[in-house]
């Protein structure tokens, strides 16, 4: 549950009112006892001209005449005080009220800039991508102070955000242009290869399959380029179960496992999301890779499973034997070009980027991953995605 607060606009008016009655307490409490003193002082003076006239009059009053006059003296005191006391209180609240009241909209008045700060800053971050929504500025007009530089500041560096975001923008579509390339002229001359009247059967089997590759290559460069271009967004995911691709993955990597002698085994339960079928295949693919490569070699085994869970989400469970992994480096296998030392990697040497495309990849569809050291040695790598709410 959301704790509630209290607004520095309620913060202010409450300092104003509490100021002002805190003022207003003490200057009463001064005139009452201006005022008490200076009725007792009247009070001494009329008991004094009371007694000299009775002195005068040759005891024309009474002592019971005098105690008289001096209860009706002390209650006219009495009186007035408690007048000036309740009235002067009444007055003292409505005034503060009025303060409060008047504090209150001239706090409004004041934050009114921030908040408009706020609602910028809101609107920008509510954007579907982080590129989105950097355009809008703040824009402050009004008297040079505390508030228009900070509403300036903003507006700087919003706009050093989006000058950024434009230069990755262009490097993606240079880089775009850079892959594709080699990939078109790969495809051309093997295409040229297979299509010759002398190619033998065999060149022309390895020729599909070289162009199979190629053409899932493209594929997942596409993939990759529209994820950097969109921040991390998936534009039009599909609906994708995780059990299909864990069992294509499976299939693909057994031969490479079995060549390092690793055992791979795969529990492909259902795992109905929404997403990139091609990036999530390569999130598998680069997982069970991962878990090949850091193992004990032969007698070694991987094991990647999908499943629903009971809280709305699925997730993708790889596992492997490997040598012990310190827990202070787990933080560090998702950066990337950072690997853990050669004397682990079984097979040939990775690029340091496996698992940097697994969080990056995971991110876009809304899911996390996480890794823990398993206590005989190895890593168990957990990706969490939302489920497909209309799979089965």
């Amino acid at each position: 549950m959301k704790k509630r607060r209290i607004t520095l606009r309620a913060r202010l008016t409450l300092v104003y009112g509490s100021l002002f009655l805190s003022a207003g307490v003490v200057l009463l409490g001064v005139t009452y006892m201006l005022f008490d003193q200076q009725l007792g002082r009247g009070g001494e003076l009329s008991v004094h001209s009371d007694s000299s006239v009775g002195a005068a009059t040759q005891q024309g009053a009474s002592l019971d005449g005098r105690n008289w006059v001096e209860s009706e003296q002390k209650r006219l005191n009495d009186a007035a005080t408690a007048s000036l006391v309740t009235q002067g209180g009444i007055a003292l609240v409505v005034v503060a009220g009025a303060a409060s009241g008047f504090g209150w909209l001239i706090a409004g008045r004041v934050l009114a800039p921030l908040h408009r700060v706020t609602e910028t800053a809101r609107r920008i971050a509510a954007a579907p991508a982080a590129d989105r929504g950097l355009h809008e500025r703040i824009a402050l007009d009004g008297r040079d102070d505390e508030v228009k530089d900070l509403a300036d500041t903003f507006d700087l560096m919003v706009e050093r955000l989006d000058r950024s975001f434009d230069g990755q923008r262009r490097f993606v579509a240079n880089a775009s242009h850079e892959l594709r390339t080699p990939l078109t002229v790969g495809r051309a001359l093997v295409e040229l290869a297979v299509h010759r009247k002398s190619a033998s059967p065999d060149v022309k089997q390895l020729g599909e399959s070289l162009l199979e590759i190629n053409d899932r290559h493209e594929r997942l460069i596409t993939g990759l380029l529209l994820l950097a271009g969109s921040e991390n967004h998936v534009p039009e995911p599909q609906p994708v179960d995780l059990a299909d691709v864990v069992a294509h993955v499976a299939a693909q990597s057994s031969p490479a496992a079995e060549r390092a002698g690793i055992v791979l085994h795969a529990e492909a339960g259902p795992a109905p999301t929404t997403g990139d079928a091609l990036l999530l295949e390569r999130l598998v693919q680069n997982l069970v890779e991962n878990g090949v490569r850091h193992n004990t070699g032969a007698g070694g085994w991987v094991r990647v499973i999908s499943r629903r869970r009971e809280d709305d989400r699925v997730e993708i469970e790889v596992s492997n034997t490997g040598p012990e992994v310190p827990p202070y480096e787990i933080p560090s296998l998702f950066e990337p070009f950072r690997r853990l030392g050669t004397e682990r990697l079984v097979t040939a040497k990775g690029a340091g980027l496996g698992l940097s495309i697994v969080r990056s990849i995971t991110r876009a569809h809304g899911g996390s991953v996480t890794a823990h050291p398993r206590p005989t040695g190895g890593l168990t790598l957990t990706v969490t995605l939302p489920q497909d709410p209309d799979g089965n």
